[in-house]
């Protein structure tokens, strides 16, 4: 190979061709020794009559009334990976250990669906009907001691069936020791045992419902990547809330006339944009989609009012700028509006 090519920059990929069309398979993916090591997994915690069928679509799920366990498609190549974060701003299941977190999770779904444990009333005590309302926005409890704790976002307060899986998942868990863990959470732990103890029985037993009929296939997606993604994600940004100011002038106070490394505000918080999007989804359950555009109005408030910090005062007012966005979010998570 001649050095001018093998130093030549490769062509960035374009996103105008069908999502069907650019070939994306688990097989030779990163995701395929995961899935191995989750086979393992499923054999160790005495999972060996149910067998779900795993493929590519848009998101991660399972189709009711299926074995059937969707993989987000980025997840399959790292340049989809790099481009969803840049036009989502949060990635879930990303790296062998988130991917197995989820994974765990969706095998809660399965298990429910194959055994219909669902109809059990013990189920239905323990974790509530699967016809109550399924809430994309929903109120939480941070910390509330009757769900276990898995995905972020306190995952297991959105419905019945999340709840289980979120269960289910905790329990799966190689080298938890959930009886511990949950000693303290009486609620909680009653649902641990009674998966526990509904696992056991279910060892030897086949599933009544095998079916693997998968939703959104990749190989079905005709939509490009560029109108998958769109010119915008998630819900259109609301109103800048307004009266806001002062409290960005608290993150960023003038600086005094030693000031020195003076930095800019927006900057700072486009760096910090990543990290902070998923950290308040984790703690709080405010969604990614919405905290997103919160951080790009601040930042572009911030350019507004002309706002900078020293760069000795950096840690400072990172630590500002997310307890400000965090209680923000608190209250739109509580009161659905980030100011009454």
């Amino acid at each position: 190979m001649r050095s001018d090519e093998s130093s030549r920059v490769p062509t960035p990929p374009r996103w105008s061709v069908p999502i069907r069309d650019l070939g994306l398979t688990i097989e030779g993916s990163t995701l395929e020794p995961v899935l191995a090591e989750f086979a393992h997994e499923l054999q160790a915690a005495g999972i060996t009559r149910v067998r779900p069928k795993f493929y590519l679509s848009t998101e991660w799920g399972v189709p009711e009334g299926s074995v059937a366990v969707a993989i987000p498609f980025y997840l399959a190549r790292p340049d989809l990976t790099l481009l969803h974060a840049e036009r989502v701003g949060h990635l879930e299941g990303v790296g062998r250990s988130d991917l197995l977190r989820y994974l765990r999770h969706e095998m809660g779904h399965v298990v429910n669906y194959a055994y219909r444990l669902f109809e059990s009333p013990e189920w239905v005590e323990s974790f509530g009907p699967m016809d109550r309302p399924y809430l994309e926005e929903y109120r939480l409890e941070p910390f509330s001691r009757r769900y276990v704790r898995h995905l972020p976002g306190w995952y297991a307060q959105k419905h019945p069936d999340e709840d289980w899986a979120e269960t289910f998942a905790v329990w799966m868990t190689p080298g938890l020791d959930w009886h511990a863990e949950y000693a303290d959470w009486p609620e909680a732990l009653a649902k641990l045992q009674y998966c526990d103890r509904t696992m056991a029985a279910l060892a030897d037993r086949d599933p009544v419902v095998t079916a693997d009929d998968t939703d959104e296939d990749v190989g079905d997606l005709a939509v490009t990547v560029d109108d998958f993604y769109g010119p915008t994600t998630g819900p259109a940004a609301e109103r800048f809330p307004p009266g806001l100011d002062a409290a960005l002038r608290d993150v960023f106070p003038e600086p005094g006339p030693q000031g020195g490394d003076l930095r800019s505000a927006s900057r700072l918080i486009g760096e910090l944009e990543l990290p902070l999007v998923a950290s308040i989804y984790h703690w709080t359950g405010h969604f990614p989609e919405r905290t997103r555009p919160l951080l790009r109005q601040l930042a572009a408030r911030a350019d507004a009012l002309g706002l900078s910090f020293s760069g000795e005062d950096a840690s400072r007012a990172a630590v500002g700028l997310a307890s400000l966005v965090t209680a923000l979010a608190m209250n739109h998570v509580h009161r659905g509006a980030y100011l009454l």
